[in-house]
Protein backbone atom coordinates (compact mmCIF):
# COMPACT_ATOMS: atom_id res chain seq x y z
CA UNK A 1 0.00 0.00 0.00
CA UNK A 2 0.79 3.86 -1.27
CA UNK A 3 2.30 6.20 1.65
CA UNK A 4 -0.37 8.71 2.22
CA UNK A 5 2.92 11.41 2.74
CA UNK A 6 3.32 10.83 -0.77
CA UNK A 7 -0.48 12.63 -1.35
CA UNK A 8 -0.08 15.16 1.20
CA UNK A 9 3.29 16.37 -0.06
CA UNK A 10 1.88 16.70 -4.60
CA UNK A 11 -1.33 18.06 -2.89
CA UNK A 12 0.69 20.66 -1.10
CA UNK A 13 3.29 21.26 -3.64
CA UNK A 14 0.29 21.68 -6.79
CA UNK A 15 -1.30 24.35 -4.64
CA UNK A 16 1.81 26.15 -3.97
CA UNK A 17 2.60 25.90 -8.24
CA UNK A 18 -0.58 27.49 -8.72
CA UNK A 19 -2.05 24.54 -10.89
CA UNK A 20 -5.52 23.86 -11.76
CA UNK A 21 -5.84 19.94 -12.23
CA UNK A 22 -3.51 17.37 -10.62
CA UNK A 23 -3.12 13.58 -11.06
CA UNK A 24 -2.54 10.51 -8.75
CA UNK A 25 -2.23 6.66 -8.42
CA UNK A 26 -5.82 5.55 -8.79
CA UNK A 27 -6.47 3.43 -5.29
CA UNK A 28 -8.78 3.26 -2.76
CA UNK A 29 -6.27 5.21 -0.16
CA UNK A 30 -6.12 8.26 -2.67
CA UNK A 31 -9.54 8.27 -3.19
CA UNK A 32 -10.58 7.90 0.51
CA UNK A 33 -8.77 11.36 1.08
CA UNK A 34 -9.69 13.29 -1.75
CA UNK A 35 -13.48 12.32 -1.58
CA UNK A 36 -12.69 14.10 1.72
CA UNK A 37 -11.09 16.77 0.33
CA UNK A 38 -14.18 17.69 -1.96
CA UNK A 39 -16.78 17.34 0.97
CA UNK A 40 -14.62 19.62 2.89
CA UNK A 41 -14.54 22.21 0.04
CA UNK A 42 -10.70 22.47 -0.89
CA UNK A 43 -10.99 20.61 -3.76
CA UNK A 44 -13.64 21.38 -6.66
CA UNK A 45 -13.88 18.00 -8.51
CA UNK A 46 -12.83 14.40 -9.03
CA UNK A 47 -12.63 12.56 -12.12
CA UNK A 48 -11.30 9.18 -13.02
CA UNK A 49 -9.05 8.82 -15.95
CA UNK A 50 -5.77 7.80 -17.35
CA UNK A 51 -2.31 9.02 -17.08
CA UNK A 52 -2.90 11.12 -20.68
CA UNK A 53 -6.19 12.95 -19.41
CA UNK A 54 -8.85 12.59 -17.24
CA UNK A 55 -11.45 10.50 -19.49
CA UNK A 56 -13.84 7.97 -17.72
CA UNK A 57 -14.37 5.99 -20.69
CA UNK A 58 -10.66 5.46 -21.35
CA UNK A 59 -10.39 4.44 -17.56
CA UNK A 60 -12.34 1.72 -17.69
CA UNK A 61 -10.01 0.31 -20.97
CA UNK A 62 -7.05 1.16 -19.30
CA UNK A 63 -4.84 -1.06 -17.34
CA UNK A 64 -4.28 -0.58 -13.70
CA UNK A 65 -0.86 1.15 -14.29
CA UNK A 66 -2.53 3.82 -16.28
CA UNK A 67 -5.70 4.95 -14.26
CA UNK A 68 -5.32 7.97 -12.20
CA UNK A 69 -7.82 10.28 -9.91
CA UNK A 70 -7.65 13.71 -11.94
CA UNK A 71 -8.66 16.15 -8.98
CA UNK A 72 -8.99 20.21 -10.32
CA UNK A 73 -7.70 22.23 -7.68
CA UNK A 74 -9.89 25.46 -5.92
CA UNK A 75 -8.92 28.96 -5.63
CA UNK A 76 -10.22 31.92 -4.19
CA UNK A 77 -9.05 35.59 -5.25
CA UNK A 78 -6.17 34.05 -6.83
CA UNK A 79 -5.00 32.18 -3.66
CA UNK A 80 -4.82 28.50 -2.48
CA UNK A 81 -8.01 27.12 -0.72
CA UNK A 82 -6.10 24.52 0.92
CA UNK A 83 -3.05 26.24 2.96
CA UNK A 84 -1.36 23.36 4.31
CA UNK A 85 -1.66 19.82 4.26
CA UNK A 86 0.63 17.31 6.89
CA UNK A 87 1.03 13.76 7.63
CA UNK A 88 0.10 13.10 11.28
CA UNK A 89 0.15 9.33 11.29
CA UNK A 90 4.24 8.50 10.37
CA UNK A 91 5.44 4.78 9.36
CA UNK A 92 7.01 5.06 12.41
CA UNK A 93 4.38 6.67 15.04
CA UNK A 94 1.01 5.04 14.32
CA UNK A 95 -1.65 7.31 15.93
CA UNK A 96 -4.68 5.16 16.68
CA UNK A 97 -7.47 7.10 18.74
CA UNK A 98 -10.29 6.36 20.54
CA UNK A 99 -13.85 7.71 20.21
CA UNK A 100 -12.94 10.15 23.60
CA UNK A 101 -9.69 11.41 21.60
CA UNK A 102 -10.92 12.11 18.25
CA UNK A 103 -14.01 14.55 20.27
CA UNK A 104 -10.86 15.84 22.26
CA UNK A 105 -9.51 17.38 18.83
CA UNK A 106 -12.44 18.08 17.20
CA UNK A 107 -13.40 19.67 20.28
CA UNK A 108 -10.45 22.27 20.84
CA UNK A 109 -8.10 20.26 22.72
CA UNK A 110 -5.07 18.37 22.60
CA UNK A 111 -4.95 14.27 22.09
CA UNK A 112 -1.51 11.90 22.76
CA UNK A 113 0.75 14.96 20.63
CA UNK A 114 -2.10 16.04 18.30
CA UNK A 115 -2.41 19.53 18.48
CA UNK A 116 -7.03 20.41 17.92
CA UNK A 117 -8.44 20.99 14.84
CA UNK A 118 -8.83 24.64 14.10
CA UNK A 119 -11.91 26.41 12.57
CA UNK A 120 -12.00 24.98 8.57
CA UNK A 121 -9.76 22.27 9.18
CA UNK A 122 -10.05 18.94 8.62
CA UNK A 123 -8.56 15.36 9.98
CA UNK A 124 -8.37 12.39 7.88
CA UNK A 125 -9.27 8.82 9.62
CA UNK A 126 -8.85 5.52 8.63
CA UNK A 127 -11.13 3.05 10.52
CA UNK A 128 -10.34 -0.01 11.95
CA UNK A 129 -12.76 -2.09 10.62
CA UNK A 130 -12.08 -4.60 7.39
CA UNK A 131 -13.08 -2.15 4.75
CA UNK A 132 -10.52 0.37 5.81
CA UNK A 133 -12.85 2.87 5.27
CA UNK A 134 -11.93 6.70 5.13
CA UNK A 135 -14.06 9.39 7.27
CA UNK A 136 -13.28 13.01 8.38
CA UNK A 137 -12.67 13.16 11.92
CA UNK A 138 -16.02 14.35 12.47
CA UNK A 139 -18.09 12.10 10.56
CA UNK A 140 -16.01 9.53 12.90
CA UNK A 141 -17.17 10.82 15.89
CA UNK A 142 -20.45 11.03 14.87
CA UNK A 143 -20.41 7.58 13.66
CA UNK A 144 -18.97 6.46 16.95
CA UNK A 145 -16.30 4.79 14.97
CA UNK A 146 -12.61 4.76 16.24
CA UNK A 147 -9.42 4.68 14.10
CA UNK A 148 -5.72 6.15 12.81
CA UNK A 149 -6.22 9.62 12.33
CA UNK A 150 -3.74 9.45 8.61
CA UNK A 151 -3.52 13.39 8.09
CA UNK A 152 -4.92 16.64 8.55
CA UNK A 153 -5.43 20.07 5.99
CA UNK A 154 -5.99 23.52 6.60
Amino acid sequence: MPLPHDLCAHIQNAFRARHQKISVHHNTQNLGILNILLRAGFISSLTRGTIAAPSPQDFTKASESQRRIWADLKYRDDEPVLSNMELVSKPSKRMFMDLTEIRLICSGRRAQTIKPLGMGEVAVVRTKDQENEWLEAREALSLKIPGEVICRAR
